[in-house]
């Protein structure tokens, strides 16, 4: 898709983060077919620079604004979408905790002073039992206290990029008060493990594996916030990671069927297919879902990035991944329908693409959930 840039600061991440993505692509294809974790492309993003980004210019950042978060992710996932999505959770939890600074001062300096140093963060909050944290589950992982600090016992799954996380931010059930208490826990610390489980078909790049934690002490600072019920009050438009991620990866599918259609030309038929109208109606086809999903991701986080009315935008953060996720899975869908049989190649992306963009419908927020919720706020207006 054409980028039009606001600023050179964003220009010139861009187009640092263009040839890394050219990397990204061509090591995707075994990322996927061995189930690895992708340790260069992190690497290479972390030597970048742009695991710092999301933090304040003393750290070594330079504030991510939301918009242009979401166009470098869409350019990442582009490359290679476990990528992005791991790399988008570390980026999006940074820019929240320098935003709403929801930490006591200390704490956050230590964790930011972390980051800046190459240090990658991420939340692991999915039990087996509670499903989703989207749905209100309390966690069954527990945190009691001792005369040092805090013993963490539980599991949790879905740890993405497990195997490179520097910190942990753990959701546990505090004995004794009704709260939910996040606990930031050092990989090294004594007792915590990854068992590596994550055997999915999409996505499988990302190292969401378990996280085990038996008997783990922390020091009392450590328990980073205290979050008073089962369920966030306060929108995250840093969550927009999750539907970039699936756009790059719609945008990539689009891109290899337009190639495709311009350079195949059967022996039935003078020139190329992309010259046949069947063919050109799924190729607009898609250009016009693609228009319609970017136009609405963008100026909500354009929204996001001007409004000091955060809160109301609640409604639309969630409608941008459904609509978003649910229309990259149509694109790549034509996109296969061009290309035909031979797109379920094992060696042809377009069978990666249709299973990643597929992981996209069991991100937060569900899609239920999305629709429900904005009719409750069409009946409150």
């Amino acid at each position: 898709m054409s980028v039009s840039f606001v600023n050179k600061n964003q220009e010139s991440t861009y187009e640092k983060l263009l040839p890394l993505v050219e990397k990204f692509k061509k090591r995707a294809f075994k990322i996927d077919e061995e189930g690895t974790f992708p340790f260069e492309n992190i690497q290479e993003l972390k030597e970048a620079g742009y695991t710092r980004l999301s933090l304040e210019s003393k750290y070594g950042g330079n504030e991510l604004r939301l918009y242009d978060f979401l166009l470098f992710q869409e350019l990442i996932a582009q490359g290679d979408a476990s990528t992005a999505l791991s790399i988008g959770w570390h980026m999006g939890i940074t820019m929240d905790l320098r935003e709403k600074q929801p930490w006591n001062q200390q704490i956050l300096d230590f964790i930011f002073k972390e980051i800046e140093k190459g240090a990658l963060i991420n939340t692991a909050a999915t039990e087996p039992k509670t499903g989703s944290p989207t749905r209100g589950g309390k966690p069954e992982t527990t945190a009691v206290k001792t005369k040092e600090g805090w013993r963490i016992n539980g599991r949790k799954t879905f740890t993405t990029m497990s195997p490179v996380l520097n910190y942990f931010l753990v959701k546990a059930s505090i004995e004794g008060e009704e709260e939910i208490g996040l606990f930031l826990i050092p990989r090294e610390t004594s007792g915590l493990s990854i068992e590596e489980t994550w055997d999915m078909i999409a996505m499988r790049g990302t190292g969401s594996h378990d996280l085990v934690l038996e008997n783990v002490d922390i020091k009392y600072d450590f328990l980073v916030e205290r979050l008073g019920g089962f369920k966030k009050n306060e929108p995250s438009g840093w969550l927009l990671h999750i539907p970039a991620c699936y756009m790059g990866t719609a945008i990539a599918a689009r891109d290899y069927a337009v190639a495709f259609a311009t350079e195949y030309s059967p022996n039935s038929i003078e020139g190329t297919i992309s010259e046949l109208p069947n063919v050109q109606r799924l190729v607009g086809e898609m250009e016009l879902e693609l228009m319609q999903a970017r136009h609405f991701m963008y100026s909500v986080a354009s929204k996001w990035d001007e409004t000091s009315d955060r809160a109301a935008l609640a409604g639309e953060l969630a409608a941008v991944k459904h609509v978003v996720t649910n229309s990259a899975c149509t694109v790549v869908d034509k996109a296969m329908r061009i290309v035909g049989a031979r797109s379920l190649q094992r060696s042809n992306p377009l069978q990666r693409y249709y299973r990643d963009v597929r992981a996209g419908l069991h991100n937060p927020p569900m899609d239920d959930m999305t629709i429900v919720n904005l009719a409750k706020q069409a009946f409150t207006r």
